[in-house]
């Protein structure tokens, strides 16, 4: 049986904070967190419809790290749906915002990722951050994802001193990755490394040798589903792809991209179909660390379907890529964020 992780790094934005600052927190929500269109929510509440409706459940990897400025309570508007409704709640950490707290916890040091900070300095954001985390009503984290997958060795090894079992930060499929994590690029099952259990997102390849990895914006329903059954088929444990808060959305956050929308559906639909693959939540199927042995080896993306989803990544990025309000609408500037490096990163490639 294999259990297919879909993580939802879900997160606030620093950017819009950035340009809005404290005021601008219901609208950074609205975009980041909710999904908020003129035509209804397509965010973390949507994708939870989504999985429900097709017996799955997700692990939502959440940064609490917005607490630095507004306090917990926000945190709490975040973490509550997901756990009432009996999804995951794991550690997720974008250290930009500490660059925008009053009080550093660690002497004013600041860095875009966690791996830019010492070993102590590190073990002391993650530990507040867990704190923050729980205090909002998570259940003790056991799983962690560094923001922009910035982790490094270090990380690691902080976050097994912190009680924290396992890290999903490890990029093989992206080759220009701020991961820093001391691992070559053939590991892609789950390895003890520097005291956790270190799970890689999931990938592909494709011709040429290069790699794709596994996100809802950069493969296609059918290369997911490709690359599930190929890795179900080599005996693997586990499947891990990545999605965010606002992953449904246009690169603006304004409109749902109905094309994303689609695939999502599609591919839960065609998971739920599997009687090979399971659902699987850190909590409740945390991955086990794998032997070593032969070199595992990844689905190969054939031609029709890397030209298929090219052709699916064109329409998307011609109609949603670059949205802007129609003439007819006002012409003031909305607050949004055009800070989504990873999506845009993945929905950019071909």
């Amino acid at each position: 049986m294999l259990r297919f992780y879909l993580t939802i790094d879900t997160e606030l934005s620093a950017d819009h904070f950035s340009r809005f600052g404290r005021a601008g927190l219901e609208a950074n929500l609205a975009s980041s967190i909710w999904g908020r269109t003129a035509k209804g929510d397509f965010g973390i509440g949507h994708t939870m419809d989504v999985l429900e409706r097709h017996g799955m459940r997700g692990v939502f990897f959440v940064d609490p790290l917005p607490a630095l400025v507004w306090g917990t309570d926000v945190i709490k508007r975040i973490v509550h749906p997901i756990v009432d409704r009996g999804h995951d709640v794991q550690l997720h950490a974008h250290t930009e915002w500490l660059a925008f707290s009053q009080r550093s916890p660690v002497g004013g040091r600041t860095g875009r990722n966690i791996g830019d900070f010492s070993l102590s300095d590190q073990r002391v954001i993650l530990s507040l951050a867990r704190d923050f985390l729980v205090a909002a009503g998570a259940p003790e984290p056991v799983a962690f994802r560094a923001g922009n997958y910035g982790a490094n060795d270090d990380t690691l090894r902080a976050l097994a001193t912190i009680g924290i079992s396992h890290d999903s930060s490890l990029t093989p499929g992206i080759a220009r990755s701020d991961c820093a994590i001391n691992l070559s690029a053939d590991v892609i099952d789950p390895i003890e490394h520097c005291g956790v259990v270190e799970v890689p997102i999931s990938a592909i390849e494709q011709r040429g040798g290069r790699r794709r990895h596994a996100q809802l914006t950069a493969l296609s329903a059918r290369e997911i589903l490709a690359a599930v059954d190929h890795a179900a088929s080599r005996g693997a444990q586990q499947f891990t792809l990545v999605s965010h808060s606002f992953e449904l959305m246009c690169r603006q956050r304004r409109v749902l991209n109905c094309i994303v929308a689609r695939r999502f559906e599609a591919m839960c639909r065609g998971l739920a179909a599997r009687d090979h693959v399971r659902s699987g939540t850190y909590a409740a199927h945390p991955p086990c660390a794998v032997a070593a042995g032969a070199r595992p080896t990844l689905l190969r993306g054939g031609v029709v379907q890397t030209a298929l989803r090219n052709l699916e990544q064109a329409a998307s990025n011609l109609m949603f890529g670059e949205w802007r309000p129609s003439p007819m609408a006002s012409g003031r500037r909305r607050p949004g964020d055009s800070g989504r490096r990873k999506v845009a990163l993945a929905s950019r490639q071909s």
